[in-house]
């Protein structure tokens, strides 16, 4: 949970499904009362599928067992139809609750004051409201808003048990989070939990192990890629598949360093303000040893790491027309330390290489493509799989324009990730506009320029034929974005691909180009990633086909299978000819049944195989199955090869 209280505007405008789940969070608190009434509770608030509440109880540890009496009791306080009745309450009526136990409570609880409710109070600013809810005997400090009655509340099921620290600090007492997930009927709880047990057939942890996608090794570290045989196989052709649409588009393929200099990173402005979600830079051998004899401290260390020349802060602040880098950044040339970055991101690099030579309004736009390794540090509570990482490949590019350029290069974009999600099936999908928010400081740039730039991103989007959003204050710092929301077989929804138009790094870095009145002039810089991260698409392809990949993505297309040794001749033909024809192949002749060999192909999700005994192999043919569509009858290897080259080469599903 963050620590970041939310406004009471918020609050009133929670949808009507979190309005029930956290309605749903008080009756599973008063549940857990009536069961262990000495429960201290701090806060319980809708989440994304569901709710959670977080409370200590020191004399019982929740297990799954305990979820069925938690549920009864939940389904009798929603029998009761319980009314959640608002209170406003004075500072000290609050604080008078909380000491005897009562908020928090069923009942006042001498010796037992609400701790976690005390805590809360004293982060209500001074002037605010506080209020609290009660249904039944609970009373709660809540800001709602709720349903009317617990009646509402009956479609409930608890899922599972964790541990968290109280508002997420680890120098706070641990607490037990119990989450639970609710809908307004039985049949949306039902198909909320079949679909989660077809996510779980679908995970890709556990796909990628079955199938010998990737690896993740303690001692190559948490978070860190290995690609196996098989999903190097996945990535190469999906890599493969966008360098053709990219050339024609004309993209000019570039490769960078998987590091750079912090003086990079302080011009572009990513360090050290993002170092939260960087890795610590690496310092050169000669300058570790001069400030470990200087007995320089870690703190200053990074002081100097961070800090930058008064000439890098006047060129910035110039450029950009306010003050950027202040003043207590700065450091004399001497004091000053530099490092080396894990490349938190492509962008400088690609910006380098565009400025690198002087470029003419003829040579616009300039499009650099690179399938760029970025390292971004990541808890290790956050790490999924595939899909939260800390070092991934984007099939990253970054266009340099005109600001007349700015309309169709981001129509260009958008056709191409629309490309990419028809050839792989994910029709539904939906995006979202990110705007400025013009209130806020954190949006820099022209107004002007904010204005066109976001009106060229409306009508991009509008083009799409698909629904789209627009979400002031979710724009970049540097200019507006437009994401992409892909719903896969099963529902749920992922953010992958993703447009963004940048107004600020062109001036950071000082880019220009020569116009046809032989000035020069700024260009626009656009970002863009159909897949986001190689690892984080392929985790959700994996999940989106279930480990069936199309025969142009599987790692294994055809795997030939022999009845019995005597067609082991004819077999091993048929193998050299799906060699020599480019397929991905293996031949499996061992002494196995037929049933055990054609068993072990589809668990292994090959999409054909092919059954050749001494009837096929006399007719010189090949008896076809499919790992999906089952028993495709007898045909010539000729016809079969035929038949499967150009579903390779037309990239069907």
């Amino acid at each position: 949970m963050s620590a970041e209280r939310k406004t009471l505007e918020e609050r009133a405008q929670m949808s009507d499904i979190d309005r029930l789940r956290h309605s749903c969070a008080h009756v599973m608190a008063t549940a857990i009362l009536r069961l262990w009434p000495n429960a201290q509770f701090a806060y319980g608030p809708p989440v994304e599928n569901g709710f959670y509440y977080d409370f200590d109880l020191p004399d019982h540890r929740i297990t799954p067992d305990d979820f069925e009496k938690i549920e009864a009791e939940m389904k009798k306080i929603a029998k009761e139809n319980q009314k959640f009745e608002w209170k406003g309450v004075s500072r000290d009526e609050a604080i008078a609750l909380a000491k005897s136990g009562r908020l928090g409570g069923l009942t006042e609880r001498p010796g037992n004051p609400s701790t976690f409710k005390l805590d809360l109070l004293e982060k209500i600013p001074e002037g605010e409201q506080i209020s609290t809810f009660q249904n039944g005997d609970f009373i709660d400090l809540c800001a709602g808003p709720h349903v009317g009655y617990t009646s509402k509340c009956k479609n409930v099921k608890i899922m599972s048990v964790a541990s968290a620290f109280y508002m997420g600090d680890e120098t706070k007492p641990q607490l037990q989070r119990l989450y639970g997930t609710a809908f307004p009927t039985k049949e949306e709880l039902d198909q909320h939990l079949v679909q989660l047990e077809e996510a779980k057939k679908r995970d890709h942890r556990k796909l990628g192990k079955e199938l010998k996608l990737f690896h993740i090794d303690e001692d190559v570290g948490q978070g860190l890629i290995l690609w196996t045989p098989n999903g190097a196989t996945l990535r190469q052709e999906l890599q493969n598949f966008i360098s053709e649409e990219l050339r024609k588009q004309g993209y000019s393929q570039v490769f960078t360093p998987h590091i750079g200099k912090t003086v990079l990173y302080k011009t572009s402005g990513h360090f050290p303000y993002y170092k939260d979600s960087q890795f610590s830079p690496v310092i050169e051998n000669d300058d570790l040893t001069k400030i470990i004899k200087e007995g320089c401290g870690c703190c200053e260390m990074m002081e100097r790491l961070g800090a930058v020349s008064a000439k890098l802060r006047s060129q910035l602040n110039e450029r950009v027309g306010t003050e950027v880098v202040t003043e207590d950044r700065v450091l004399p040339d001497d004091k000053l330390l530099d490092g080396f970055l894990l490349k938190p991101m492509n962008c400088p690099h690609h910006i380098k290489i565009f400025d690198s030579q002087p470029r003419s309004y003829r040579d616009l736009p300039v499009r650099l493509a690179e399938f760029g390794t970025v390292y971004r540090w990541e808890q290790s509570g956050e790490l999924n799989g595939m899909t939260r990482v800390r070092g991934f490949t984007q099939d990253d590019a970054h266009l340099f324009c005109t600001e007349e350029q700015v309309a169709d290069e981001v129509l260009g974009c958008l056709s191409l990730v629309k490309i990419v999600l028809n050839t792989l099936g994910m029709h539904d999908y939906r995006v979202r506009v990110g705007l400025r928010d013009p209130d806020s400081s954190k949006f820099t740039g022209d107004p002007a320029k904010w204005d066109a730039a976001e009106e060229a991103c409306r009508k991009a989007a509008a083009t799409l034929g698909v629904p789209f959003t627009e979400e002031p204050g979710e724009a970049a710092f540097y200019g507006p974005k437009i994401d992409f929301v892909i719903k896969d077989v099963i529902g749920r929804e992922w953010q992958l691909g993703t447009v963004q138009v940048d107004y600020v790094l062109p001036v950071r870095f000082d880019l220009s180009y020569i116009g046809p009145d032989n000035k020069p002039h700024r260009p626009v810089m656009i970002h863009r990633a159909p897949f986001g991260s190689m690892e984080r698409f392929c985790g959700v392809l994996i999940e989106h086909f279930a480990g069936h990949f199309p025969a142009w993505l599987a790692p294994e297309q055809v795997r030939v299978l022999t009845i019995s040794e005597k067609a082991d001749a004819f077999a091993s033909d048929v193998f050299a000819q799906l060699k020599a024809a480019g397929l991905r192949a293996t031949f499996d002749n061992a002494a196995d049944k037929i049933g055990a060999k054609i068993r072990n192909a589809q668990l292994d999700k090959v999409p054909y195989m092919l059954v050749v005994g001494e009837k096929e192999a006399a007719v010189q043919s090949v008896a076809v199955r499919h790992s999906k569509k089952g028993d495709l009858g007898v045909k010539p290897i000729a016809d079969f090869i035929a038949e499967i080259t150009d579903e390779v080469k037309e990239r069907r599903l």
